[in-house]
């Protein structure tokens, strides 16, 4: 539990809505502080501080809702904004499907996960780890050049309180740092990052090793080659596999699947991928990044098998979404102070498989393993996939040359069904996922 203050201001805004003619509120607010400092060859370039409150309150009157949020939290001015979210409820259209949840429903109590480093680094520390990334990077062999180096801190503080009793706060924390640099000279330069992001800073991956990764990557790039148009198999490396993860769970989504307009939304309970694959959302995941012990609504989080042995088990549903569909909420609401909750993932991934990367590449003639992903063209309303790649290109089961300008397409149905994953699953986004192989993919290039 945080700062009995922050329970105590987001209860006395409650206590006002309800008296100003609220039939019922919530309130949400975020504290957050953070520190961050950027170097570029050697020179400091920026530290930046930075020290918000935000709170956000939402009142209903009947069936219709309004939303309003404030970073001014004066006595004075709280119950202007009071008496201007009032006003704006009087006059929204009626919502049958918005509202708080039945007492019965909220978080009575709930697990204190491990989400919050106390300690704090000084710009010094931070300055440190920058520098030691930027320095092993510009050591690489065939580096020339750096974008710069980043290091930072935050901490947040979470608070929401609800009228139909609930009350809960909990922190949490981050540190980072990155590298981005170039290499090679005049048309031929590329350029690659790298990073690592975590709750506590003893599990911050070591700087040096972040900067060299980053430097191997970009002189790895150097001469691609533009490959001819093929169907062949693709190999996601781990660096963008989980992206695969981020379309299932927008496919998923409440919203989506209510609206009908998700290639998923009469899945449920079907089997889209081949048997013994498993894609879990954990908000308890201790140092999870985006560990939580509720969710926006106040309502109890779970682990949560989303897909079980390739059968859909679950979509990702707030209250909303959840009267829509005339079914129960998952726990996964999520918003901001601004406007109303929406589902959302917490610590979502896929069960690693017991093959290697080396294995599922092994018995590809010719194929692409893919470590960089650009553009968005997904339409999830009927699953077509196309975007921009870049990566290598293989050869006899082992990676030859590189390769860039290329698209990978296909429709996300047949990609999940022709997916295997590999047995190096690492926990270190948020949406994270192993190696992963997909037959079947149009590799399109403007050839030799």
């Amino acid at each position: 539990m945080a700062n009995d203050d922050n329970i105590t201001l987001v209860g006395d805004v409650i206590e006002k809505a309800l008296k100003c003619g609220a039939d019922a509120a919530d309130v949400v607010y975020f504290q957050n502080n953070s520190l961050s400092v950027a170097q570029r060859l050697g020179k400091p370039e920026a530290i930046d501080r930075s020290e918000a409150k935000d709170l956000g309150l939402r009142v209903f009157i009947g069936a219709r809702n309004a939303s309003i949020s404030t970073t001014d939290l004066k006595g004075s001015t709280l119950d202007q904004v009071i008496e201007r979210v009032i006003s704006m409820a009087k006059e929204s259209p009626e919502d049958k499907y918005a509202g708080i949840a039945p007492n019965d429903l909220i978080a009575k109590e709930f697990q204190n996960i491990e989400t919050f480093d106390p300690t704090e680094p000084s710009p010094s520390e931070l300055t440190e780890r920058a520098g030691l990334a930027e320095e092993a990077a510009l050591a690489v062999n065939g580096i020339n050049n750096s974008e710069g180096a980043e290091a930072s801190w935050s901490q947040t503080t979470v608070a929401l309180g609800i009228s139909n009793g609930f009350m809960g706060s909990y922190k949490k924390s981050s540190h980072s740092v990155s590298a981005v640099v170039l290499a090679g000279e005049g048309q031929n330069m590329e350029r690659d990052y790298d990073y690592s992001s975590c709750c506590f800073a003893e599990d911050l991956e070591d700087p040096s090793v972040v900067g060299k990764t980053a430097g191997e990557r970009a002189v790895k790039k150097l001469n691609p080659k533009r490959p001819a148009s093929a169907d062949i198999p693709v190999i996601y490396s781990p660096r963008v596999s989980s992206s695969l993860i981020g379309h299932l769970a927008n496919a998923l989504n409440g919203n989506s699947i209510a609206r009908g307009t998700s290639f998923l939304k009469d899945s449920l309970e079907q089997q889209i991928f081949s048997p013994g694959i498993r894609i879990i959302d954990d908000p308890h995941r201790p140092r999870g990044l985006r560990s939580k012990p509720f969710d926006a609504e106040g309502l109890n989080t779970c682990k949560t098998w989303i897909v079980e042995d390739g059968r859909i088990n679950s979509w990702f549903l707030d209250l909303a979404t959840a009267r829509q569909l005339d079914a129960t909420s998952t726990g996964h609401a999520a918003r901001s102070t601004a406007g109303n909750p929406s589902p959302a993932p917490s610590n979502l991934y896929m069960k690693a498989g017991t093959t290697t990367p080396d294995m599922l590449m092994s018995d590809i003639k010719t194929g692409l393993y893919v470590t960089e992903l650009m553009g968005m063209s997904v339409n999830m309303v009927t699953g077509d996939y196309s975007r921009g790649a870049g990566g290598f290109w293989i050869e006899n089961g082992v990676c030859t040359h590189p390769v860039s300008d290329v698209t990978v397409a296909g429709n996300l149905k047949d990609m999940f069904k022709n997916l295997e994953p590999g047995n190096d699953l690492e926990f270190k986004r948020g949406t994270d996922a192993p190696t992963i192989r997909v037959d079947g993919m149009t590799v399109a290039g403007p050839g030799n």
